[in-house]
Parts: structure tokens; sequence; C-alpha cells
């Protein structure tokens, strides 16, 4: 599927910032899954400094200064990209889909932890406790309710019933939470956003010793039938992709209850939000300020 995405970010201060510094991840990665055919980014007013590198996870961030006085920061990023269909067999939401036949989750945990002379495993790093998708028993005890007692699940079984549990027990409120709640709060109130829903998955099934990274993205959505597409009205997206060294790593939604296909298109991989913040940094100055932010993908012929 070619889609066209255009991510405007607007920042409006009470008084002037003096000085700015801030990193934006906002080029869509150009993978397996994705191939990106076209980036333009605008910054107004324009950068004194602005310059592009690499993560450590291989993925392209671009840093910028501003070093004049400003009452008023707009980011625009607009991209053209192709998604990667999926295999007729994963299509459409769980339990329907039919996941691969791989390592039981137990082993798949096992392999993840170090020994010896075992091969380099760069997945072992997803394991790990990070701020925003910590290592708890509370959250290990939520992925285990997810267990079927009697059934060697895989790993990507265990993702799929952890994902459609929180898409069942959770409730979608955008202002339960900010970028900063942490999993745990979010898990106690059953509520949050997309951001909310990927961290207590992840935690939950690093809790387990499983691989588990954050994808922080967009979502192509269809406007009302007889309704036209709305420019602006979309939002960033955020997923999860859960790793079994047997069948390599698999990407679950657990907003939506699916895996992440064709309609998702993917910013960058963290180990939370944290890690790849679509837009971030310091300021001096600045007073109070207003955030807006509006995204739209629309597919193109």
């Amino acid at each position: 599927m070619k889609l066209s995405v255009t991510h405007e970010t607007r920042y409006t201060y009470g008084s002037a910032v003096i000085q700015a510094h801030h990193v934006a991840y906002l080029k869509p990665v150009d993978n397996v899954m994705q191939r990106l055919h076209a980036f333009d980014l605008q910054i107004s007013p324009a950068p004194s400094i602005q310059t592009w590198s690499v993560d450590r996870y291989g993925q392209q961030r671009c840093y910028f200064e501003l070093t004049d006085a400003h009452e008023e920061l707009v980011v625009v990023a607009h991209s053209v990209l192709t998604t990667q269909a999926m295999p007729e067999a994963l299509r459409g939401k769980f339990p329907a889909v039919r996941l691969p036949e791989g390592l039981p989750w137990q082993e798949a945990a096992l392999a993840m932890q170090y020994e010896a002379g075992q091969a380099f495993d760069d997945a072992r790093e997803y394991t790990q406790p990070s701020a925003l998708a910590p290592v708890q028993d509370v959250f290990r005890d939520y992925a285990l309710q997810s267990c079927v007692p009697a059934q060697a699940q895989t790993a990507h079984q265990l993702a799929a019933q952890l994902c459609r549990r929180i898409y069942e027990e959770f409730d979608y409120q955008p202002q339960a939470t900010d970028v900063s709640t942490p999993p745990l709060h979010a898990l106690r109130m059953k509520a949050g956003v997309c951001q909310d829903f990927a961290q207590v998955m992840i935690a939950s099934l690093r809790s387990l010793g499983l691989a588990a990274k954050y994808v922080s993205g967009y979502l192509l959505t269809e406007p009302p039938p007889g309704q036209p597409r709305l420019i602006g009205a979309d939002a960033s997206h955020a997923w999860v992709s859960v790793y079994c060294p047997q069948d390599g790593w698999m990407e679950f939604d657990p907003t939506n209850n699916c895996l992440a296909g064709e309609t998702h298109v993917r910013l960058a991989y963290g180990r939370d939000y944290g890690d790849v913040a679509p837009l971030r940094g310091v300021i001096r100055g600045g007073g109070t300020h207003e955030l807006d932010v509006a995204v739209t993908v629309m597919p193109q012929e």
C-alpha cells in the first residue's frame, strides 16, 4: 500500500524562546516492512544548525538548534512510502489469525538468557528493563494470566493473547495519561492511549524474560462511509514488536487487537517511548506553551 504521511507539530510559547535544542524522529525507517520513497522536513524558524545522525539502533534522527528568539516553532515532516502486504493467514484480528508454530515461550525466554560461549543475539537488549517499560512481578503476574495452562504456547501466541486482553480490558482515554505516565499507573487504571497499551504489553513480556520493542509510527484510518477524509485528524500511533529466536520479530497492536500490517507506518523502534519520541528538546525561555499536532495519513494512487 502506497501512503503519504504529513506530520505537523506546532509549539506556541507564552514568551520568547531565546535558545532551543531539539531532536526529531520523524523520518520513517526503510526496512523489509516498508520502503521510503521520499521525505522532506521543514522547520520554521529556520535552524542555525541542522544535522542528521544514526542512533544506536541504526535509525536516522535530526538534531537542530535555534539561536534566534522565537515565539512559535513549526515542524512539518512529509513522507511517501510503500508498506508491505501481510500474508493472508496473518490478516485480521485475534484469535482468527494463524500464527507460526515456534518455540514455547518458556524456551524462548531461556534462549534470551546469556550463557558463556553463546552467539550474540542483539534481541537480548529488549528483555532488559527501561524507564517506561520496567521488569516487575506485577507485570509478570498480569502476563501469566494470558497463559493457557494445558497448552504449550509459543512466544507469539502468548503475545497475541496478551494483546487481546489489553484491547478488551483497557479503556482508550486520551486525557487519562501523558507521555511520562508509568505503565504501572496505566495498568492499575486499565486506561490510557496507544503508548500506554504498548508499554504495559512490553513490560509484561519482558517480566517473563521475553524480548519486546516499542514501535513508534502512524496508522491509516478510514473515514465514515460517504464522508471525506479529514486533513490533520489522525494521530501518532504505537505498538509492540515481539521476538522469538525461531521465527524472528512479529508486531502486535494492542490498541486494535491485530498484527501491525500494511496500514501501519513505522517511524522508529526503541526500548520505550523515551527512545523514539517524535520531537523533544530543551529550551531557554518560552514560559508556558501550547502544543498542536496534526497528522494526515492518506493512500496514494
